[in-house]
């Protein structure tokens, strides 16, 4: 980078000086967030940089730290409570200046004004809008409150919206806009040009495992039926091995009489030591020191192997589940048991 004092600094050559000024350690953070041939031309710009005034460095440190400051407020309040705190810090012209920077090169996440709704005046607001509408918006919010959401509408809308949440890919940034407008037009100029990958199995994942039980039932069955493949994909990561933490103790004691003692070990092979604390401390102590003993003589073992041995004991524990036999703890308003 021969010259900054006349040429004007791209976006890119700003990128490179802040990553050289943060050091390695922090960069090599950051470039985990990035796509590939984002970190491709940082790289090569990092490699073409060779010095750097202290001023300039300053000068892009200072946008940095200011453009991640109105980030933060519009996230918290919106635009006018970003422009009122920037102002007050910064004066108006320059609050003006960073919130211009902010919405021509910072993505603010869609329906950001949605997640600070109460779930109950958002069911109001978007239960009679049309499924596909509806799942876009869940595909944004927090899962918890997704699924409050989810389990308030009625039940032949409830498995056509998470449906709908599952396949979801890539939606183009002109339909975000047109349902943000009508939401809140105020947000929709902010939203960055790239397709936006939304929605997706794993989403669906985190909301059905935030509704209660009820409505998961009433989901999962309808699924089943109009999209079996894709209700065993959903299924699959339901529930993980890790989430035996959610069972109490006589659970954790009813699973275990239905699991094979070779199963066990193996599944606890993989196991994280939580998992294995919990398990150990719900068996005989002579159990406990069999098994501990069967896993250290066992060796090495495929992790294929590990996940269908945890898989078997996710299966009982579904199968229990069902039967009413154990309670999965989870926080969508399942019935309190006293």
């Amino acid at each position: 980078m021969a010259r900054f004092g006349e040429d004007r600094i791209t976006g890119v050559q700003k990128a490179a000086i802040l990553l050289i000024s943060l050091g390695p350690e922090r960069s090599a953070g950051i470039f985990k967030h990035l796509k590939e041939e984002e970190i491709e031309d940082l790289t090569l710009e990092i490699a073409n940089t060779r010095s750097v005034t202290p001023q300039i460095k300053e000068e892009i440190i200072n946008e940095f730290y200011e453009i991640c400051l109105a980030q933060q407020y519009i996230a918290e309040g919106g635009i006018a409570y970003a422009k009122e705190l920037l102002e007050k810090a910064l004066g108006s012209e320059k609050a003006m200046s960073v919130i211009s920077k902010l919405t021509a090169s910072l993505q603010v996440k869609p329906f950001e004004f949605v997640r600070k709704t109460e779930p109950s005046q958002l069911l109001n607001f978007i239960q009679d809008e049309h499924p596909q509408t509806i799942a876009l918006i869940l595909s944004y919010l927090s899962a918890g409150q997704a699924a409050q959401v989810l389990s308030a509408l009625p039940q032949e809308k409830q498995a056509d919206v998470a449906k709908r949440i599952a396949v979801m890919d890539r939606t183009s940034p002109e339909i975000i806009r047109e349902v943000e407008r009508v939401l809140e037009s105020k947000l929709s100029n902010l939203v960055n040009q790239d397709f936006t990958i939304i929605g997706g199995v794993d989403a669906v994942v985190d909301i059905l495992n935030s509704v209660d039980r009820g409505t998961e039932k009433n989901i999962m069955e309808s699924l089943e039926i109009e999209a079996p493949d894709l209700a065993d994909e959903i299924r699959k990561k339901m529930f993980v091995f890790e989430d035996i933490l959610l069972l109490d103790d006589r659970a954790i004691q009813r699973v275990l009489r239905d699991v094979a003692n070779d199963d066990l070990t193996l599944a606890l092979k993989g196991g994280n030591e939580q998992v294995q604390t919990a398990i150990f401390n719900n068996m005989s102590k002579r159990l406990a020191v069999m098994i501990k003993e069967d896993m250290e003589f066992m060796g090495p073992v495929r992790m294929k192997d590990v996940e269908e041995a945890q898989q078997k004991i996710v299966n009982i524990i579904r199968k229990l589940e069902d039967a009413g036999e154990i309670i999965v703890s989870r926080g969508g308003g399942d019935d309190i048991v006293v």
